[in-house]
């Protein structure tokens, strides 16, 4: 009997579905068009497309981006928010933004809710929890005849101290629903950001009630739809975090599913690095849309407590991505007699000039077709054919401006390209002293292992690794995770009053209560474990590094301290290129991650070459304004063991591998291309 475990990533031009046949053990990847406006649409054509029936799916994954795109485009629900009386300005104060103090085209980050949508409402906690005046109920339940009346569409709750004391907010629910009813999202701050941070906590708050009720909306469409082609199988979501979770979780967390989409591709390089036997991996991910950076340090994914998205903060365990408008639909333009690429993308829909449907502005995609770059035939698996004409024609439009012919304009196209992704991995590398020439770059998305090595020359990078299916890398990445479940619990002592015994009480208690939690997502208990970690600070600072723990019952050891100490001095150095080992410490939270580990799918590796022929053909294409003899190729004419000298283009369904000259090819027993820059390998 077959039996699939599936995975769907929507990104912002095609929907990438990935399949796992448990039976033969065989990987299938394909493409489907994302259907804006009906995303669950595009997402069932591709199941299928694939599976002939979707009741054989056992387990199924699912990034989403409805909460994103709601965020993005300011299309989410009218919020209300309630805040303690006299602090109920905290959400639009915010925070000023020191790194940037003397910038003067600064401009505030505009907030999700005006400020005639707060309520300031009664009643007072202490810094450490009692109550030192007692809630007001009455004008709760005004709020909440006001949020019926004037139509809003959810409510957050942000009272000063709840994540020391829940009480109030707790309570303020409970009158709300008999109010507004049990359906009605109602986003509290301690649930959202057990954190300290007055404004942060309340902003995150805020962001998953404006866009909580379209994520529940998405999800319970596309469980219905699901349903009704016999899968019996439980919708998993990915979180920010780089876990798994239930769409029945999901839906009381959406916030945790924010970025689950790009979240994939890091996920993805947790298991390619262990395939490859390099802990350091630069991810770029670039798709129709946006052009992704993610990192794999020490053979994890770069994991942070907190994310700012255009310029508002959300406090919540995520998988450090960087992400610009630079993708295979960026539209080229002129600026002041300057050429631009991008943020403005012309999407699924017209899409590139090249693809037909009407779209006149020429692109990324359109500069690397007329290039010779792409193959007509065997785009996006065969299932679009492309318009060359039309793709000069733009290009041509746009060079008249500039005084330059089409490939000109199209070569001219790529590098700006080129320039802001190697600037978006300097971003999230060199500005955190992080030196990329000391990792290899693993390029997946649709358009991202055709610009991979163009990038990896700029910034030095002496090897590029192209996965298997990489058009659906991010796809292929959940399905690699694990349930997963992040705890939070403020902990403000400094080193010297610090009492180790409470601190492992508190850990084993958040411990035993998380793994318990993770029954609810149908874990056998045998499956789970716990990792631990502490966030710590020099006394005095305002930031924080976390720390990883061994154990809950590791503060019971009688070096703890000192150990704590020099773990963090090394965090220290490594992030800021120096320490003070033996300074005053001091410990801020306390944080515990519950891992559900479940079955992923299997690696799998490719047939050994017999010789070191294989079905190529030679055609020309233009690299540095001259037209190469090509060596073109599909990859599944590759085996473990070929080599290919570039200049090389290959193509399969998902993507295009673009080489250009200086680099050698190898392609590893796992099916990955191993793409060295000679010149580097030469000089090490």
């Amino acid at each position: 009997m077959t039996s699939y475990r599936v995975s769907m990533d929507i990104g912002g031009t095609f929907t990438d579905i990935v399949t796992f046949d448990e039976t033969t053990g065989q990987f299938h990847a394909t493409k489907a068009s994302t259907t804006p406006g009906h995303l669950s649409t595009g997402v069932l054509e591709g199941l299928e497309s694939v599976i002939d029936d979707l009741s054989d799916i056992d387990f199924i994954v699912h990034g989403t981006t409805q909460g994103l795109n709601a965020f993005l485009e300011r299309r989410g629900v009218p919020v209300l928010l309630l805040a303690t009386d006299g602090v109920q300005d905290v959400y639009h104060i915010a925070r000023g933004p020191r790194h940037r103090l003397y910038d003067a085209q600064y401009r505030k980050p505009e907030p999700l809710i005006e400020r005639r949508d707060v309520v300031g409402i009664g009643g007072r906690l202490q810094y450490d929890g009692t109550e030192l005046v007692a809630l007001d109920e009455a004008a709760i339940r005004a709020a909440g005849e006001r949020a019926k009346k004037e139509g809003y569409g959810a409510v957050a709750v942000a009272y000063l101290f709840s994540y020391r004391n829940p009480a109030h907010e707790l309570r303020t629910r409970e009158i709300l629903r008999e109010v507004l009813g049990d359906d009605f999202t109602v986003s509290l701050s301690h649930e959202s950001a057990k954190e300290w941070r007055e404004y942060e906590r309340t902003s995150s708050a805020v962001i998953e009630a404006y866009t909580g009720p379209v994520v529940r909306a998405y999800l319970v469409e596309l469980e219905k739809q699901l349903a009704a082609r016999d899968v019996d199988a439980p919708l998993h979501i990915m979180q920010s975090s780089g876990g798994v979770l239930t769409a029945a979780s999901a839906r009381e967390r959406p916030l945790q599913t924010l970025l689950s989409g790009p979240v994939g591709g890091a996920i993805g390089g947790e298991a390619l690095a262990k395939v490859v036997r390099n802990p350091n991996l630069i991810g770029v991910d670039m798709g129709g849309t946006s052009f992704d950076v993610s990192l794999v340090v020490d053979g994890v994914p770069d994991v942070s407590t907190e994310a700012v998205l255009e310029g508002l903060p959300m406090l919540m365990s995520i998988v450090n991505i960087h992400t610009i408008g630079a993708g295979g639909g960026s539209v080229a333009w002129v600026e002041a007699g300057g050429l631009r690429v991008g943020p403005r993308s012309a999407g699924a829909q017209p899409g590139p000039a090249c693809y037909g449907r009407g779209g006149t502005e020429p692109t990324v995609t359109d500069a690397n077709f007329v290039l010779g770059r792409v193959d007509a035939k065997n785009f996006a698996g065969g299932k679009m054919s492309l318009d060359r004409e039309a793709a000069v024609q733009a290009l041509e439009e746009l060079g008249g401006q500039l005084g330059f012919g089409a490939i000109q304009m199209a070569e001219g196209i790529c590098d700006v390209a080129n320039s802001q992704m190697a600037q978006a991995i300097r971003t999230i590398t060199i500005s955190r002293g992080i030196e990329p020439r000391d990792f290899s770059l693993v390029a997946f998305g649709g358009a991202g292992p055709m610009h991979a090595v163009f990038l990896a020359k700029e910034l030095g990078i002496r090897e590029t690794i192209v996965p298997r299916f990489p058009g659906a890398f991010s796809a292929w990445g959940m399905l690699q995770g694990d349930i997963r479940r992040d705890f939070t619990e403020p902990y403000y002592f400094l080193d010297v009053d610090l009492d180790t015994a409470d601190m492992a009480r508190v850990l084993r208690e958040v411990e035993t209560s998380g793994l318990a939690s993770l029954q609810s997502e149908g874990v056998p208990a045998d499956a789970r474990y716990a990792q631990h970690s502490v966030d710590v600070r020099y006394l005095g600072q305002e930031y924080f590094l976390t720390v990883p723990l061994d154990s809950a019952d590791e503060p019971l050891e009688a070096d703890f301290l000192e150990r704590l100490g020099e773990r963090f001095a090394h965090a220290y150095d490594a992030r800021y290129g120096h320490s003070t080992l033996g300074a005053p410490i001091e410990i801020v939270t306390l944080r515990t991650r519950v891992v559900g580990a479940l079955s992923g799918a299997q690696t799998f590796t490719i047939p050994a070459a017999e010789s070191e022929d294989f079905a190529h053909e030679i055609r020309k294409v233009v690299f540095g304004g001259e037209e190469l003899d090509t060596i073109v190729t599909e990859r599944d004419a590759l085996r473990a063991g070929h080599t290919l000298l570039s200049p090389a283009i290959i193509i399969e369904p998902t993507a295009t591998t673009v080489v250009p000259p200086g680099f050698s090819v190898l392609v590893e027993e796992h099916g990955a291309l191993l793409i060295t820059n000679l010149e580097i390998e030469k000089e090490s």
